[in-house]
């Protein structure tokens, strides 16, 4: 969770308990240390929210109740936009709870209000329904602070067995991983749930990690970024700009675009650029070029004779 994301959770839980919370019970709750919450705290009496500290043994935090009453930080057109955000992700949502949380929001939302004003959609893949209870154990475990256990092939195949410290679920694009504490590499890793196999949620439990989570970057290789400078045609145009922004598209000619973006110089990037098809020309650097080309050459030699099977 970001940390956006946590301090506005942790002001809805303040509007919402009429009892102090403790450092610890929002450090469990959000799988960081006790440091980073007075950090958080901090941060809000800075931005002018009315947080109160009692000291003790049932110490911990809460906000005034003036600011309860006075103050809504969610107004009738929130609402509606938590319905629009919650009623298009319900497809990759994973929680069976969802479909409850959008009635609960709906209730609270002014009858007078339109409906229906944006709609999202996304593509049913079977595939994402055959993941669901992969992410359901992972959930579960994460709640729990349960070890889980599977085996996973990474993207050259070879496959190992991990037992790892769930700390999160991640969406991107269209695809789920799992972030955690990886006990056979004692780093931090993320993987992807496509990947995981047999996939088990142990009966050990595990403490979080004080920082480390927080603190140590992302293990997995990181290609290097290589600025590309490509001719589109008009046609793709769109999907540049829905990428990369208006400021990588430049006018060339008549008949193509000039676009200038930043691709990784490896199979990742030349699968994405090879999706477009005859839309797009390489042209710099030519490094580059020849490795597409190299990278091309290879996928027309399967469906040669020589490489036909």
């Amino acid at each position: 969770m970001e940390k956006v994301e946590r301090l506005i959770s942790i002001i809805m839980i303040l509007l919402k308990k009429d009892v102090v919370v403790s450092t610890k019970e929002f450090a469990q709750l959000f799988n960081v240390s006790k440091r980073t919450i007075l950090r958080d705290m901090e941060t809000l009496s800075l931005s002018n929210i009315p947080i109160y500290s009692v000291n003790g043994v049932h110490g911990g935090y809460g906000i005034m109740d003036e600011y309860k009453v006075d103050k809504r930080l969610l107004s009738n057109s929130d609402l509606e936009n938590i319905l629009t955000a919650l009623g298009g992700l319900e497809q990759i949502l994973i929680s069976e709870g969802v479909e409850m949380t959008i009635k609960k929001i709906e209730a609270m939302v002014s009858p007078l209000a339109p409906k229906g004003s944006i709609q999202l959609s996304f593509y049913d893949w079977e595939g994402r329904s055959e993941i669901r209870q992969t992410l359901k154990t992972c959930q579960e475990a994460i709640l729990k602070r349960s070890l889980v256990t599977f085996a996973y092939i990474d993207k050259n195949g070879t496959a190992t067995k991990r037992t790892v410290e769930p700390y999160q679920l991640h969406f991107s694009e269209t695809s789920w991983y799992l972030k955690g504490f990886c006990l056979r590499r004692m780093r931090n890793r993320t993987f992807k749930l496509s990947r995981i196999d047999h996939l088990n949620m142990d009966e050990q439990t595990f403490s979080p990690r004080d920082d480390l989570f927080e603190q140590e970057q992302e293990a997995s290789y990181q290609a290097e970024l290589v600025a590309v400078k490509m001719l589109i045609s008009p046609g793709i145009k769109d999907q540049f700009i829905e990428r990369y922004g208006r400021n990588s598209i430049e006018n060339y000619s008549s008949d193509y675009l000039l676009a200038t973006i930043h691709v990784p110089q490896n199979s990742n990037g030349f699968q994405f650029l090879a999706s477009f098809g005859t839309n797009l020309e390489i042209v710099e650097p030519k490094t580059y070029v020849e490795e597409f080309r190299d990278y091309l050459n290879k996928m027309v030699g399967k469906y040669t004779s020589k490489g036909s099977r």
